[in-house]
């Protein structure tokens, strides 16, 4: 039985419509993931169908240390509730990627600081944290600390999207690995010795209620970041709105010295417009000027009260806006299945 080096699958050359078809015998790729590492090319999409809770018991099935690898940016949705529940017992070393996409001015300091805070918040105890950039830029570290727990299996984990395989080819220094911004890339659990070390892929974790998992697939290269985040920042007065792409609209109520900060692709538009204007220009324009927009387009509205003297409010694949100042209310507009949440600011 022979799988595929990028995503796990095991190779076939039968069934053009099933994981892992090549149509060379002796390939080392199937046909999918040599697409999607020359072309770019999603031949099908796999971002939904792994059961997680499979995943997960196999990985309580192998001893071994676990890294379990979490996206700084979209954090929320790298968090996996009850974890230590699924994994009792077990030695967790988190690995947080894609540093680099946050404004330089923020110290590893302070990030940790909210990292542990975040953790206390979902019940969630690890032996260690490692921080490291989008390329992986201090591998030695996460060697020493692998090594502390001298264990022959290093299981990777994560939900889909947040870096397990750019880790792991950073590791080996090499681009063996298939690595794409479509979730699913890595079908079965596959390994690979590096430096003395037996390490396990496994498959991302389906991330759900994510806008990642709601938008066509062709709309991933403009809001998942692939270079450092320029935070956009409005003074705010009054009765504000802001409207972003086809996917959010939040107002804000008697706003007093108030400012709102935008941490999000480069690529995502946001559109600034007086509250009271804000559901006809919603109406008249989604899904042409304000595009991309879910695929059901199903929309839910909430209103929320300012509960920090600064406040994230954090959309699951798109990023967060931070409230700051005065204000009476906020409303919201977002997708009926994405998730949204509220926390002290990152920041």
């Amino acid at each position: 039985m022979t799988k595929c080096k990028g995503c796990g699958a095991v190779l076939q050359n039968t069934d053009i419509k099933a994981i892992g078809y090549t149509p060379k015998e002796n390939s080392e790729y199937c046909q999918r993931c040599f697409r999607l590492m020359h072309y770019d090319d999603l031949q099908y999409s796999m971002k939904t169908g792994i059961d997680p809770d499979e995943v997960l018991s196999r990985i309580n099935e192998i001893d071994g240390i676990i890294l379990w690898v979490c996206d700084i940016f979209d954090f929320e949705a790298s968090m996996i509730e009850g974890l230590n529940k699924h994994l009792i017992g077990r030695d967790i070393i988190m690995v947080v990627t894609k540093r680099d996409l946050l404004p330089v001015t923020v110290s590893n300091e302070k990030m940790a600081k909210f990292i542990f805070s975040r953790l206390k918040d979902y019940g969630i105890t690890i032996k260690g944290l490692i921080v490291t950039g989008k390329n992986i830029d201090n591998k030695d570290e996460i060697l020493k600390a692998i090594n502390i727990y001298k264990k022959n299996n290093i299981i990777v984990m994560g939900k889909a999207n947040v870096g397990k395989s750019t880790l792991l080819n950073a590791l080996m220094k090499d681009e063996v690995l298939s690595v794409s911004r479509y979730p699913g890339t890595t079908l079965d659990f596959n390994e690979m010795d590096i430096d003395g070390f037996h390490f396990i892929d496994t498959p991302g974790i389906e991330v759900k209620n994510s806008v990642v998992m709601e938008v066509e697939e062709k709309y991933l290269k403009s809001l998942i970041p692939n270079r450092p985040i320029k935070p956009v920042i409005f003074q705010i007065r009054d009765d504000q709105a802001f409207i972003i792409d086809g996917l959010m609209m939040i107002k804000f109520y008697d706003a007093k010295n108030s400012s709102v900060v935008v941490y999000m692709s480069n690529e995502v538009k946001v559109h600034r417009t007086k509250a009271q204007k804000a559901n006809e220009l919603w109406d008249k324009h989604l899904g042409e000027l304000f595009k991309p927009v879910t695929i059901d387009k199903k929309y839910r509205n909430i209103t929320v009260n300012k509960q920090y003297d600064k406040m994230d409010i954090v959309m699951d694949g798109l990023g967060w806006i931070c409230i700051s100042g005065d204000v009476s209310k906020i409303e919201i507009r977002y997708p009926e299945k994405v998730n949204v949440k509220f926390r002290k600011a990152a920041i």
